[in-house]
């Protein structure tokens, strides 16, 4: 019989039980809230460990909904303080006022904590405690088309990474041929127009004192940092972001570089396939794309060429005064168990902070795979992005500043630095 109808029968039923008879409960049912609504791959592998996890304990149910990101974290923000938060939801480690406000419950004594990979933990980690399940893991990476890269004249090298002065005779090239260089928005956003800029401040500055910038402990006035600066405002004048950049919407951007109008390269991190594996009818990438990945361009004196940024996103978290925590802590447990790794880079072709087993790995873009793992052999990892690093005023200034007007080329360097280190230099 559907659970619909348990309870009703129960009713209608109780009055004909014979003493001592035994009744099968009702299996507890947890709620739990996922992102990636509008992502095919990611959203069927949820509902595939929801399923499975259903089938094995029966004395639990799940009702499982799929909602954007940005309407969970805003009905999240209020259910978790009026007591209607869902069991599981999705969250990601840059909303940190979940942890400091008390509201999730730490997985410790619900999750075998060895599955996952060592490099993920620290992300979700609080007070010696591990609060999320770190489902999505990412890099940064910058995206290519290689038949346009090539008519425009320019030739990548055998180390895919072009120099500070050869990326931007790529956008001077791209920008005359009427191409748009580089396809970016942030109409719906508040990372995407920092990715560029900040990804090339890694690269001059090295981990520990890129470290220092995201931490307010060195200055945007550093001489290094504004020659980045610099010379990435040369790259705006030059016509490298689409007319369209501060409307744009994250989605149409993958759209715009892979389908129309079409853009030489596409800053963003490795979530990419998300989208772009999606089939054409529903805005994913043509099954011909010639798509190619390269490094972000060497600064000048750089540091650290070979740095790029390593960080986790999409996970589950529990509610802290949820109801049901054994069915919620067992439900993330499975989640986690080995395995379901290996399909998660299977299906979505994106890395994960669960465990996996690359030889185990069968994806129909195995392609993709060599070529992303290419890319990233050899790489010196720097652990998360400015917003997660970024809180309050400092974070909303990331946003309106390095997000937005500074890549549209609506302030200069010296007034973007100015409000930079105003709102988020420490002891200044």
């Amino acid at each position: 019989m559907p659970r619909a109808g348990l309870g009703l029968a129960f009713t209608f039923g109780a009055g004909l039980l014979a003493a001592g008879t035994a009744v099968a409960a009702e299996p507890v049912q947890i709620t739990m809230w996922s992102n990636w609504p509008d992502e095919p791959a990611k959203k069927d592998w949820v509902a595939a460990r929801v399923r499975e996890f259903e089938a094995t304990n029966k004395q639990c149910a799940v009702k499982l909904s799929f909602i954007p990101k940005a309407d969970i974290y805003t009905q999240a923000k209020s259910a978790v303080r009026t007591g209607q938060a869902p069991d599981v939801f999705y969250l990601e480690p840059d909303q940190p006022e979940f942890l400091a406000g008390g509201f999730l419950e730490p997985l410790d004594g619900h999750v075998d904590l060895a599955k996952f990979e060592d490099w993920a933990k620290p992300a979700w980690t609080y007070k010696g405690k591990v609060y999320g399940l770190p489902v999505e893991a990412y890099t940064v990476e910058l995206y290519y088309n290689k038949d346009l890269v090539k008519k425009v004249g320019v030739e990548v090298p055998p180390s895919y990474q072009l120099t500070q002065a050869g990326f931007a005779d790529l956008v001077r090239k791209g920008a005359a041929a009427g191409i748009t260089p580089v396809s970016q928005g942030v109409g719906d956003r508040p990372f995407p127009g920092g990715l560029l800029l900040f990804e090339s401040l890694l690269r001059k500055l090295g981990t520990e004192d890129y470290g220092k910038l995201l931490n307010g402990t060195l200055s945007f006035k550093d001489p290094r940092v504004q020659e980045v600066m610099t010379w990435f405002k040369g790259l705006v004048d030059a016509g490298a972001y689409p007319k369209s950049f501060a409307t744009l919407k994250l989605g149409e951007s993958h759209y715009y570089f892979y389908q129309k109008p079409g853009a030489l390269t596409f800053p963003d991190p490795s979530w990419f396939t998300g989208r772009a594996f999606a089939s054409p009818e529903s805005g994913g990438m043509p099954a011909n794309f010639p798509l190619g990945i390269m490094q972000f361009p060497a600064m000048d004196d750089g540091k650290c060429p070979t740095c790029k940024t390593l960080a986790v996103a999409g996970s589950f978290v529990m509610y802290a005064r949820g109801k049901n925590k054994p069915c919620a802590g067992a439900l993330l447990d499975s989640m986690a168990t080995a395995g379901n790794g290996d399909k998660w880079m299977e299906q979505v072709s994106l890395q994960t902070g669960l465990k996996s087993d690359p030889a185990k790995i069968n994806s129909s873009h195995a392609e993709y795979f060599a070529e992303l793992n290419a890319r990233n052999k050899g790489a010196t990892y720097f652990f998360g992005t400015p917003l997660l690093y970024y809180r309050s005023k400092c974070a909303e200034t990331y946003t309106q500043v390095m997000n937005n007007a500074f890549p549209a080329g609506l302030i200069g360097v010296a007034e973007a630095a100015d409000k930079m280190d105003a709102a988020c230099r420490k002891g200044s």
